[in-house]
């Protein structure tokens, strides 16, 4: 068994000495490890490398997804196509920890694995497991999906990650004083904390949460008797969770619950922190929501070469750099797609989460626009997308779709599969334009375009999320102009589509082309402001100051 003085190479920094246990449904800390699904993993491993850097007493706790999030793959007709396919890793520990919990009133065996500092650079990790033979296969599939589609599994989830986790922390004698919960999918942490403390004033010392989107889907909530059927509330009665947490017509909100327990909350840019609060407000009983903007690993995500040349005022090397990091992404580009791209040659890339709010076709909107812009022969430009979109969201699965097919005769345009973090590395290095266009007030951060902006890519981008404290427009990005609010959606989205359209093509396809000069001096703007503020080791070092005080 893993003893706590095996768990840190590393002497603890007094200035962090508090011991903090960060619960995740998802960890995105390297390309092999495929327990992430995008931005909440993407943010919550940069944050468990950062605490690594920076020697805080931190420990991560997720769950080891047999079967990840999924494998995106093509059909013949090259349409997307879901994949799930069992993954075995050889370098986690396993910790010979074995314990029992209650879900739907059976005993189901949870299994503990270790992330070790020493394999990614992390704060060390502990990955739970039911897929154990002590387990009937029904059991065993609980971790096996990462957000499973199915209602009773998602709940089960949530009481592995919460109540697995508090009792893994007990197993492993841990003196834990903060429990952080990064989103409110390890609520049954709570009711696990109350249950043993009798005291919502006690649990409330101990809690505070991350939440991460104004999205409906993001918030989670089930109804009560399906919650209590379930061993959510571990033990307490109906009557007991209406005392603490008073949930609304018999549903439990999680953030809502999250946000009744705590003793902190922040959302996650200065204007996501606004809209949270305006989100919350009529609710009673609600803990203070202030903000700590996301930051993303920059020992993980910039390169070398790059900074090198930009700290030396090297421009040649940087030009030099930049179109070798073309010609590596557009490898495999060709090797996908069979389409050869140009390192000379405009490429602006559209990667993220494929979902209906973030827009992926917007560039599409006007399509006779979209061809005389991908067809110029005297500026041209070329265009990715990369994505995933939730296996179950077919309007998502769509659009990508959608995409495929309406530039498929484009041979400078093309969509890629398997946007993970290897790829969205190549694709961050290798654009010279990172766009980004959801509805406004949407995005709660958005980190894809600061390491972007960290690997010379421009941010042309809605004034969402983390941007608005980021941008001077012209000058290191440039920002699409939002639409008059209370419009509707249809006419916000064509307003948007041509402010898109017509800062293409008259500010930045012209720059590129006609003022290379303005254009690099843009480009190192970018790269020298996105840091220090947007490296995630501020980041950490905020969260231990504002929310773990």
């Amino acid at each position: 068994m893993i003893h706590l003085s095996e768990l840190f190479p590393y002497a603890i920094a007094k200035k962090y000495s508090r011991p903090v246990a960060y619960f995740s449904m998802e960890f995105a800390v390297d390309q092999p490890l495929k327990i992430y699904s995008g931005g909440l993993g993407f943010l919550a491993g940069s944050h468990m490398r950062s605490a690594y850097e920076l020697k805080q007493n931190m420990i991560g706790i997720g769950i080891l997804w047999k079967k990840g999030y999924y494998d995106q793959e093509r059909n013949e007709d090259q349409t997307m196509r879901v994949s799930f396919r069992n993954k075995d890793y050889s370098f986690l520990t396993d910790t010979g920890i074995l314990f029992p919990i209650t879900i739907h009133g059976s005993r189901v065996f949870v299994k503990a694995f270790l992330l070790k500092p020493e394999v990614f650079k992390t704060a060390p990790i502990f990955l739970l497991t039911t897929d154990v033979e002590e387990n009937d296969h029904l059991a065993q599939t609980i971790s096996h999906r990462l957000y499973d589609p199915n209602e009773t599994t998602r709940v089960a989830q949530s009481i592995l990650l919460g109540i697995g986790g508090a009792k893994l922390l007990e197993i492993l004698g841990r003196d834990t004083e903060i429990y952080h919960m990064n989103e409110g999918h390890s609520l049954p942490l709570c009711f696990y904390l109350l249950d043993k403390f009798k005291n919502i004033n006690e649990v409330r010392k101990r809690v505070v949460f991350t939440t991460h989107t104004p999205e409906k889907a993001g918030n989670e909530e089930h109804n009560i008797p399906l919650l209590e059927s379930m061993s959510f509330f571990n033990g307490l009665t109906p009557r007991e969770v209406e005392e603490y947490v008073y949930p609304e017509n018999g549903t439990l909100n999680y953030t809502l619950t999250a946000l009744r327990i705590a003793k902190k909350a922040n959302g996650v840019s200065q204007l996501h922190g606004e809209v949270a609060r305006k989100m919350w407000e009529s609710y009673t009983g609600i803990c203070e929501i202030g903000a700590i903007t996301n930051a993303q690993n920059k020992a993980y995500w910039h390169d070398y070469m790059l900074d090198k040349a930009l700290a030396k005022g090297d421009d040649k090397k940087l030009l030099a750099r930049k179109k070798m990091l073309k010609r590596k992404l557009f490898r495999v580009v060709a090797n996908q797609t069979g389409k050869l791209f140009d390192e000379n040659v405009l490429t602006i890339v559209w990667a993220r989460r494929f979902a209906g709010y973030k827009r992926a076709n917007l560039l599409l909107r006007d399509f006779n626009r979209f061809k005389a812009l991908v067809n110029n022969k005297d500026y041209p430009i070329q265009v990715i997308w990369a994505g995933k979109p939730y296996p179950e969201d077919y309007t998502a699965i769509n659009i990508f779709n959608e995409i495929f097919w309406k530039t498929k005769p484009f041979p400078n345009c093309t969509v890629l599969t398997g946007y993970e973090l290897w790829l969205s590395g190549h694709l961050k290095r290798g654009s010279d334009v990172w766009l980004n266009n959801p509805r406004l007030y949407h995005e709660a951060s958005g980190t894809s375009g600061m390491t972007a902006a960290m690997n010379g890519s421009v941010n042309v981008s809605i004034p969402d999320g983390w941007v608005p404290e980021f941008a001077k427009p012209g000058k290191n990005c440039f920002i699409i102009k939002p639409a008059a609010e209370g419009l509707s959606q249809e006419e916000t989205d064509k307003q948007e589509a041509n402010n898109l359209y017509a800062l293409l093509e008259n500010e930045i396809i012209p720059m590129y082309y006609k003022s290379p000069a303005k254009w690099l001096k843009l480009v190192k703007a970018g790269m020298n402001d996105v840091l220090p503020y947007f490296d995630s080791a501020r980041m950490a070092n905020e969260y231990y100051e504002k929310l773990y005080s």
